[in-house]
């Protein structure tokens, strides 16, 4: 379904990414792991528009996105759950959610019309699967737990319908047993077939729910091939298992 074909991105003459290649498949959750600086969220923010690859190829149902703006690569299925959440804390946990349907809501809509009623059938989608975002609905979003806070920006990204899941350090910064709700969330995403791309620095709690995975260092794909098999590869086990988390044991 997603494609990434050699791109190379920079920030200014500072090479991020050289020539990373990658693919998702349908329904499949796939992980991105690697150190901090390896250029991770730079790989996400190519996928997604926000940073434009200055070479290579970013196809998505065999459909180029490599130099569309992020509003397009959003209407065409693609979503990002940014690090640290990023939700707007002054509104409302129901109005996070809803401007994650933005494209779908304004006159036009993604599909050609609005789709409000698409939109509120979702909303209640969200509430099953995140109950306590229910309870909190109407509470501004920055009064939420870091946990709480990672749910709403998981329903938020789901709320545009994407069809690839781009999600970005989900773990980061919470306490074990939440990092283990999250990852089962991810989980039941995965079986209902929705399509992810997981970067995460919790090396083993991440392989251990992916179908696939990459390793990237210091901007270049070193690595990739079936989840498990990497978790017993010996140099994935000496770089990045090696202190195996409480969440990730639990999981």
């Amino acid at each position: 379904m997603l494609e990434v074909k050699n791109i190379s991105s920079f920030y200014g003459n500072i090479q991020a990414l050289k020539e990373a290649s990658l693919e998702v498949s349908e329904g499949e959750i796939v992980s991105l792991v690697g150190a901090n600086g390896a250029g991770k969220t730079t790989l996400l923010n190519s996928i997604s528009g926000i940073v434009t690859p200055r070479h290579g190829r970013i196809l998505l149902d065999k459909k180029e996105t490599t130099h569309l703006a992020a509003e397009a690569i959003v209407g065409m299925g693609i979503s990002q759950v940014p690090e640290r959440r990023q939700v707007f804390g002054t509104l409302s946990v129901r109005d996070n959610l809803t401007l994650g349907a933005y494209l779908r809501l304004r006159r036009g809509g993604r599909r050609g019309r609005s789709d409000k009623a698409g939109v509120n059938q979702d909303l209640g989608r969200m509430y099953e699967l995140f109950p306590i975002l229910k309870e909190r609905q109407l509470q501004a979003a920055g009064t939420l737990s870091g946990g709480e806070q990672q749910m709403l920006a998981i329903g938020r990204g789901l709320m545009a319908q994407p069809k690839v899941l781009l999600l970005d350090e989900p773990s980061l910064g919470l306490a074990p047993l939440l990092v283990k709700e999250i990852f089962e969330v991810l989980q039941e995403l995965r079986e209902s077939g929705m399509t992810i791309l997981l970067v995460e620095q919790n090396a083993r709690a991440a392989l251990l729910i992916s179908d696939r995975a990459y390793v990237l260092e210091t901007g270049s794909i070193v690595l990739g091939g079936n989840a498990q098999d990497l978790i017993k590869n010996k140099e994935v086990q000496r770089a990045y298992l090696g202190r195996s988390s409480a969440a990730g044991a639990a999981l």
